[in-house]
């Protein structure tokens, strides 16, 4: 996986419990957003109407601060589970270009969904490249 310009390799041990958290809330614009403070977040204040739930498909605005270059091109969304080393595509590739709204740089509103209760960590591709990384909880329905 390259990450600004550097390789990285990543090994994934299963553990019986899960270090991962939730990504913390932040304010941008009138919005309250999970994610990374100032450069990868989207809407969600934790209540049931913005959880994530299993196999549930619910729409969700990322929001990039960053260059014009580094938020031009394609975009997609990985995603992994807490106890698994697969790999899921959570939302297709697709062009973008930035398109500044709620104080950020770039929007893009996104249909998502995760197949699986627990933690999951969703990350943020532009160009082959990571933008950036958001932890969430989905919960049984």
């Amino acid at each position: 996986m390259e990450w600004a310009g550097q390789q990285e390799n990543l090994v994934l041990k299963k553990t019986d419990e899960s270090k991962w958290q939730e990504s913390p809330l932040f304010e941008s614009g009138p919005y309250t957003m999970i994610g990374e403070v100032g450069r990868a977040g989207f809407i969600y204040d934790g209540s049931e109407v913005s959880r994530f739930y299993e196999n549930k498909t619910q729409k969700y605005m990322w929001h990039f601060w960053g260059s014009q270059a580094e938020l031009t091109g394609t975009f997609k969304v990985l995603g992994v589970h807490e106890n698994s080393p697969e790999e899921i595509v959570v939302v297709p590739e697709t062009e973008t270009r930035p398109s500044p709204n709620n104080g950020a740089d770039h929007h893009i509103p996104t249909m998502m969904e995760l197949p699986e209760k627990g933690m999951w960590k969703l990350t943020a591709v532009f160009n082959d490249k990571v933008i950036g990384t958001v932890y969430v909880e989905v919960h049984e329905k």
